[in-house]
């Protein structure tokens, strides 16, 4: 079976992505995709151990503080991701994702950051003996590891919240199950969710407080998925391009560090602020639910 670009954009692109991956990965690995797994009998878990080898390469480079050596391990770092890009898309395209795989491409994904970035700032240490670099290397694998660590718990927390509502749904006198917002419009993602109201089922809305507050992120929240770019416009993605290629290649580590790590932090407080929105609409919700109100936080 011979697969088509079009086959692997749309079996295996994900419906949002981040923006660096979405312009200036995918275009690349979709074609690197469609040509390993029609010519080659290559696995995921080999090009899993090619970007890790990537990634030592881009290191090493790194060590030097050289700047022409600078720009070679900043694009052996993109290189690198791309094959990070490809494993995942080829596991799903042929059906031959595993657990061992998963658990590789996260381990894989961290000694990279963490080899990388002690690399880059001590090679940057020893050659100006200036502190600020080790203080920077800290500091990027701690963002790193927050990240992470933050979106697999918001993650929870969110499945809590939803079950917490699903169980008191079913243990209320409801004559009619509610349905979540969130799925309303995951399944169809062009619906205004103004339109919601008009639904002939109730609808618990956890985004309710915040799409009330800041109306405007409805429109750009929609301009992004139109380009599959997720609204978390910095993740741990940006911030490690940002730090192993950007400042790499104009050679200003320091003040793109810096910037880069400002405004992850940022978005992570943005994240942090909109779940604390979602929890006062749960709790409402739930307030409603088990006294029996036929009318749990509505959209709108």
């Amino acid at each position: 079976m011979k697969f088509t670009l079009e086959e692997v954009k749309s079996r295996t692109f994900k419906a949002r992505d981040a923006w660096w991956t979405v312009f200036l990965v995918d275009p690349l690995a979709g074609r690197l995709v469609v040509g390993t797994a029609n010519r080659t009998s290559i696995t995921p878990n080999q090009i899993t151990w090619g970007a890790l080898f990537l990634g030592l390469g881009s290191a090493g480079c790194f060590l030097t503080a050289d700047w022409k050596w600078l720009v070679l391990g900043a694009v052996l770092y993109h290189l690198s991701f791309v094959l990070d890009c490809m494993d995942g898309k080829i596991a799903r395209l042929k059906g031959t994702g595993t657990v061992l795989g998963g658990w590789l491409d996260y381990v894989f994904d961290r000694i990279r950051v963490l080899t990388c970035t002690l690399a880059l700032m001590w090679g940057e240490y020893r050659a100006t003996d200036r502190e600020i670099y080790l203080l920077l290397g800290v500091a990027v694998v701690f963002l790193d590891m927050l990240r992470y660590v933050d979106a697999l718990q918001v993650a929870k927390v969110r499945r809590q919240m939803r079950g917490e509502l699903t169980k008191a749904i079913a243990d209320s006198a409801a004559t009619q199950t509610p349905v979540f917002a969130e799925d309303l419009l995951r399944e169809d993602p062009d619906l205004d969710p103004d339109e919601i109201k008009t639904r002939t089922v109730e609808v618990i809305d956890l985004q309710q407080e915040f799409r009330s507050r800041f109306a405007w992120y409805i429109r750009v929240r929609d301009w992004l998925r139109d380009h599959r770019v997720r609204t978390h416009l910095v993740s741990g993605i940006e911030f490690q391009m940002a730090v192993f290629i950007i400042g790499p290649l104009v050679n200003q580590i320091i003040p793109v560090t810096i910037g880069a790590a400002a405004l992850l932090l940022v978005f992570e407080f943005a994240i942090m602020y909109k779940l604390w929105l979602s929890s006062r609409d749960f709790t409402r919700a739930l307030a409603e639910i088990r006294a029996g109100d036929s009318q749990p936080a509505r959209v709108g």
